[in-house]
């Protein structure tokens, strides 16, 4: 194959593997650094696969040989078992090491919109880190913040979907009236590779064209999947949190994390800037309605399972 080489962490899982369509479909050869090198690879021949070393970095500085661009999008939802947000923001500081050490070009990394050292949240804090650690490497960087993604594999919709599937009464945490802006996982990845190919440092905001509350994000999914929940109604964060608590063994999962709950409650999953990607979530759960919520995503399976 022709075309530059570009290196993704997780081409196999979510959003790195619509990164992955999108440079095998205009010719560009793309290398992977997984968890799970050992599961079925969905995309082929096409795809080198290497395995993440982090015991080991001349063999992680290995994985970047000929690489011009690199597509990080490593991090961990939920801090489970001994992988939590420390140990992720240390992995990301040797991957970032890693790529300049092998004289990669520029890297695209993803984060999260509202990073901030000062965040009393341990996800978004440690976003905050790696992208300082992007920052501070020297290399020429693009810093992409992602609101909520949604596509065929996300975790949020799909699961407030199925929520609303199963029970008469869906729980909003507080009065439900704080801000999100959802992306759509292509749209992201189409300005990934857009902020891949400029040579400037930048930052920027991946949120898509519709702002809702988060009481008329829950009402519209019901409506577009013609949920039977009876009554959406807004209830207190903590007792929230305890209902995913008590579900989570049930699901073999974990539901929600207390990041999650705070962190959207605090305003920090929408965005300040013009809207960058045209997906509109209404009109693709239009779209989807049939399929949006009938089976449950678990993450602990995606990731760790």
């Amino acid at each position: 194959m022709g075309g530059r080489l570009n290196l993704i962490t997780g081409a196999f899982s979510y959003s790195g593997k619509y990164v992955a369509q999108k440079l095998l479909e205009r010719g560009e050869q793309v290398r992977t650094l997984t968890g799970h090198s050992d599961r079925p690879n969905p995309l082929g021949k096409a795809v080198e696969v290497f395995p993440f070393r982090f015991d080991s970095m001349p063999e992680l500085t290995k994985a970047f040989a000929g690489v011009e661009i690199f597509y990080n999008t490593y991090y961990v939802r939920v801090a489970y078992g001994k992988v939590g947000y420390e140990l992720a923001y240390e992995n990301n500081k040797k991957l970032i090491s890693a790529a300049k050490d092998a004289g990669v070009r520029r890297i695209v990394n993803i984060s999260i919109t509202g990073p901030s050292p000062d965040s009393p949240f341990p996800y978004f804090r440690h976003k905050w880190l790696i992208d300082r650690a992007v920052i501070e490497s020297g290399m020429s960087y693009a810093i992409i913040r992602p609101t909520v993604i949604f596509g065929k594999e996300d975790i949020l919709i799909n699961n407030i979907a199925w929520i609303l599937r199963r029970f008469p009464v869906f729980a909003v945490p507080g009065k439900g009236d704080y801000k999100i802006q959802p992306v759509f996982v292509e749209d992201q990845a189409e300005l990934m590779i857009e902020a891949a190919g400029l040579s400037e440092n930048l930052i920027w905001d991946a949120a898509g064209p519709e702002i809702f509350t988060f009481m008329e994000l829950v009402k519209l999914i019901r409506s577009k999947i013609k949920s039977p929940c009876l009554a959406i109604l807004p209830a207190p964060a903590d007792l929230v949190f305890l209902a995913g608590k008590i579900m989570n063994p049930l699901l073999g999962d974990v539901v929600l994390t207390r990041d999650e709950i705070y962190g959207l409650m605090a305003n920090l999953l929408y965005s300040k800037e013009p809207a960058r990607c045209k997906t509109r979530l209404s009109d693709w759960l239009e779209q989807n309605r049939e399929w949006v919520g009938k089976d449950y995503a678990s993450e602990l399976k995606r990731h760790y399972q």
